[in-house]
């Protein structure tokens, strides 16, 4: 398996790490605009110095021995690169989203069917231990069909102000809103335990705390020159120097020495006060979704959570089933005659994972790989076909947030076909 990467940032790097330690792949050349990535590839997989190019075009032009592109790049660079690797041949892991324009989903969507050709999209979660389990007992039907879902993303206040306030994702007019930037994976998955399409969509949130007038008084741009910065938690040597060499730290700069980190934390984006940002996405946003045959869900993201996690309460005919896949845990109830029946619950633990996303990553590319190799002949578990759909409950999420409407999505799909 030869691999081509396109993008050389943390998740690229992810899966070609493991592509080419544990499933034995080459990677044959490497894309980035930042020299210091292209090196670090460079090294690591032993690229040819003439299969190192700074434009992903470039590369996408010139590559002849790859079975695939690895695109990792920022959301808006997706469509073009995308295009450009089908019409070239090549199959694609396309990093998600897909793209942030519902439309040119739908174009990579046509092109992928026109070309015969396999698209990945990392919906990583489909292939965690904690949301493969929760699938098979929904399937097995023990408490009956689903009625309605509560799902919450608790993005973590720290992940929150990194990635989303003060890094690559904090604007929509740079990337993509948050809703389908981190949370089209929670469409997807709605969709997928579910199993039904999705009909109406409406959805209610804001930027209501990263913002100028939350900012404590008398601070400043700048964590290290802000004179209260002691007193917020959001200081960027609180931060990040007590976690050097791990992420989110990693992230901000490829110098992990604590002078590394400060230089970083002085000139570039993660010393900003977060309260003093470009950012324009949500902190919080709130979604309600109509499925078929009567199913209701509630999708809520927040960054005013502590902790990184996923948590769902399922609701069913014959019982209920609450899931954290921070903790690994699946508790399971079935309804009683009466109050004064026993009460009886179930706990599946899931058990220690490792790896990215709760062992996603790793389902993700034995996905792939197996599909670029022949061994699976019904498509990746998170085609392109299958991913679609979730990338457009989004988009409608946002502009029924944004319009203050319902959209019937149905329509919706019917107007961009135009």
């Amino acid at each position: 398996m030869r691999l081509a990467l396109v993008g050389a940032g943390e998740r690229g790097m992810i899966y070609s790490r493991y592509a080419h330690e544990i499933l034995g792949a080459r990677i044959v050349a490497v894309a980035d605009l930042d020299r210091e990535k292209r090196e670090q590839a460079r090294e690591m997989f032993g690229i040819p110095s003439e299969m190192v190019f700074e434009d992903a075009m470039d590369l996408i032009s010139t590559v002849t021995d790859a079975d695939a592109l690895i695109i990792a790049t920022m959301d808006q660079a997706h469509y073009a690169q995308a295009m450009a690797g089908l019409e070239r041949g090549f199959h694609l892991l396309l990093e998600k989203p897909i793209s942030p324009d519902p439309v040119e989903c739908l174009d990579i969507c046509r092109k992928a069917q026109e070309k015969k050709l396999n698209v990945t999209v990392c919906h990583v979660l489909r292939y965690s231990p904690f949301f493969v389990r929760l699938k098979e007992i929904l399937d097995s039907r023990i408490l009956g069909r689903i009625v309605a879902i509560e799902h919450t993303e608790n993005i973590g206040n720290y992940h929150m102000a990194h990635s989303f306030v003060r890094g690559n994702w904090r604007n929509s007019d740079l990337s993509s809103p948050i809703i389908m930037q981190k949370s089209c994976h929670d469409m997807d998955i709605l969709l997928w335990l579910t199993g039904k399409h999705a009909l109406r969509i409406s959805s209610a949130g804001s930027l209501s705390y990263f913002i100028p007038e939350n900012a404590p008084a008398g601070s400043t741009d700048r964590c290290l020159d802000c004179p209260v910065a002691e007193g917020c938690r959001f200081d960027g040597r609180k931060v990040y120097l007590p976690i050097a060499g791990s992420w989110p730290a990693t992230a901000v700069t490829r110098d992990q020495s604590k002078e590394g980190i400060m230089k970083a934390l002085r000139e570039g984006p993660y010393g900003r006060c977060v309260f003093r940002c470009d950012n324009n996405v949500c902190d919080h946003q709130s979604t309600l979704i109509e499925f078929e045959d009567g199913v209701t869900a509630v999708f809520t993201l927040s960054g005013m959570t502590n902790n990184i996690r996923r948590t769902l309460h399922i609701m069913c005919e014959e019982g209920e089933i609450w899931g954290d896949d921070l903790r690994g845990e699946i508790r399971i109830s079935r309804f009683r005659s009466a109050v004064t029946q026993e009460y009886r619950e179930e706990t599946i633990y899931i058990g220690e994972v490792f790896g990215g996303h709760n062992g996603g990553d790793e389902g993700l590319m034995r996905d792939f790989a197996a599909g670029l190799q022949k061994e699976r002949t019904d498509g990746s578990r998170t085609s392109i076909q299958n991913s679609v759909e979730s990338h457009l409950m989004a988009c409608a999420a946002e502009k029924a947030r944004t319009d203050g409407c319902t959209i019937d999505l149905a329509a919706y799909a019917k107007e961009l076909e135009k």
